[in-house]
């Protein structure tokens, strides 16, 4: 396609990183990061495509309306990919008012002033302009032991954190319906690779083991999750904000079901391959699995049917869950100071989410 300039929000994060470098390294458009650099933004992340020309960075928060609507003045973005949010669900449960501002309040800011700056366009412009929100599926809540989630499974949120993503596809889905921005929303599975913020599973756990620390698991580990490489899901947003029908929504699925306790155990295992010098005396890297308590209204379990956006737009995983997760780990290992540094002190890998107000 045509040169365009491309806003994306939240992309010193882990996917939205994902999606720079991708942007950076295979197409020639225009790269705009916008991101207001919280504990979980790391310029780091982009530190191999940080010097081209062709990226830009604004330290700005999406709920700062003036700030964003100059942004859109100065900077003629074609296209925006929104995945600037609060995204931990145990967070949520500690401190919700942050995912309601930064989620909800967030995304109704960047739609008005996307909206107010796309009335201004004409011919060409306005017809292509795209504003692409980046949602999760958590927003359909949970699945029995059988099923897919679908475009059509009605939204079910079960945390703080869903219900604030589940609320901004509301509101997103109803900017087009009543002032015709054309937009289009992706809900994707659990995300990992390299970069991650290490309050989530996968980093969690190699991070610990590799320091001989406990390896958390919710209740039984039998929460199944869909697992998604995150380089697979950065080429599915390319395909769907470049190629998708506007007001659709694609759900994006890695074909990856596995429960947490799998999960980890396939970790321990890669470790017990690569790093064979085991810490504190044990033999395996399991020895260190251990079973806490379940988080609240935690949902069972989560999988995609991503038929559509393989049917309409030829995208499907190139990672299985055993090559992403080999090389996730690989790169853990092999990048030290990226996740030494990341660790600023806001988060040293402690339980979150056991605030349930009681």
């Amino acid at each position: 396609m045509n040169k365009k300039s491309i806003f994306v929000t939240g992309g010193a994060g882990f996917i939205g990183s994902a999606v720079i470098r991708y942007l950076i390294e295979e197409t020639d458009h225009e790269i705009f990061n916008i991101d207001k650099l919280t504990y979980a933004g790391n310029l780091e992340s982009l530190a191999g495509v940080i010097e081209n020309p062709r990226y830009h960075f604004a330290q700005v928060d999406i709920c700062d309306a003036d700030k964003v609507s100059h942004l859109f003045v100065e900077h003629h973005p074609d296209i925006v990919m929104h995945l600037a949010a609060e995204s931990h669900v145990d967070r949520s449960i500690d401190g919700p008012a942050q995912f309601i501002q930064s989620n909800i309040v967030g995304t109704y800011i960047l739609l008005e002033a996307a909206r107010n700056y796309w009335l201004e366009l004409d011919g060409e412009e306005k017809a292509s302009f795209r504003f692409h929100h980046i949602s999760t599926d958590e927003v359909y809540g949970a699945l029995g032991k059988t099923g897919l989630f679908t475009e059509q499974t009605p939204y079910d949120p079960s945390s703080p954190y869903s219900a604030s993503k589940a609320s901004s596809d509301h509101l997103v889905r109803a900017w087009h319906r009543t002032f015709g921005l054309p937009i289009l929303i992706t809900n994707c599975s659990n995300n990992y690779g390299p970069y991650q913020f290490p309050e989530k599973l996968i980093p969690l756990v190699t991070l610990n083991a590799l320091e001989g620390k406990p390896l958390p698991i919710y209740g039984k580990g039998d929460q199944i999750r869909d697992w998604l490489y995150v380089d697979d899901h950065a080429r599915a947003l390319y395909e769907v904000v470049t190629r998708g029908k506007v007001g659709e929504t694609y759900n994006i699925g890695g074909h990856n079901e596995k429960t947490n306790l799998e999960v980890v155990k396939a970790i321990c295992a890669i470790l017990d391959e690569l790093k064979p010098d085991h810490p504190n005396g044990i033999s395996r890297y399991e020895e260190l699995i251990t079973h806490v308590q379940d988080r609240p209204g935690h949902d069972q379990r989560y999988a995609i049917d991503a038929g559509k956006i393989a049917g309409e737009l030829g995208w499907k995983p190139q990672e299985t869950f055993t090559s992403g997760i080999r090389k996730t780990i690989q790169w853990y290992l092999d990048n030290p100071g990226w996740w030494q540094r990341v660790q600023d002190g806001s988060y040293q890998r402690e339980r979150l989410g056991l605030n349930t107000g009681g």
